[in-house]
């Protein structure tokens, strides 16, 4: 999707479902940011911060945590292109996700980018309006994504 267009109201986002509404720019998994990502989280298994260890493995070398991947959701969608959304709203939160998978690793060195599409838009009163979008975050050069997670954010009013 090339441009971008910004939505100011529930009814022209409803007309957006089923649509994609934006693709990120390219971002870089680096060791350093898999290595704090594990400190972070205390997960350092050593496929991702061991590269030596990791290389003798049929990854090749590390690979980011799949919980990483997911969690660069925010700063991957920070560069998105096509609709922006911009209800008027006072706040925006995460409100969970319902399904996620990670069909491929993301090798350290690897870019990773995010597709997109809305899903579903529900009103919540006059208090809130529910999204759920499918986000597929792509490995450049690769066939299968690394994550595909249908997120749920709200605006609340």
């Amino acid at each position: 999707m090339s441009g971008n267009v910004t939505v100011t109201s529930v009814e022209a986002l409803k007309e957006l479902v089923e649509r994609e509404i934006g693709v990120s720019d390219w971002l870089e998994i680096t060791q350093e940011r898999v290595d704090l990502f594990a400190d972070a989280t205390g997960d350092h298994q050593y496929i991702h911060v061991d590269p030596e260890r990791a290389a003798q493995t049929f990854f090749g070398g590390t690979i980011a945590h799949g919980y990483l991947t997911l969690s660069l959701l925010p700063e991957l969608n920070k560069s998105r292109t096509g609709v922006q959304i911009d209800l008027g709203g006072r706040m925006s939160v995460n409100y969970g996700v319902n399904k996620v998978r990670f069909p491929a690793p993301v090798r350290v060195g690897k870019r990773i980018r995010a597709r997109s599409k809305l899903m579903d838009v529900q009103e919540i009163g006059d208090e809130a309006v529910q999204m759920t979008y499918q986000q597929t975050i792509e490995i450049e050069g690769e066939d299968k994504p690394a994550c595909v997670a249908e997120t749920i954010g709200r605006v609340y009013f």
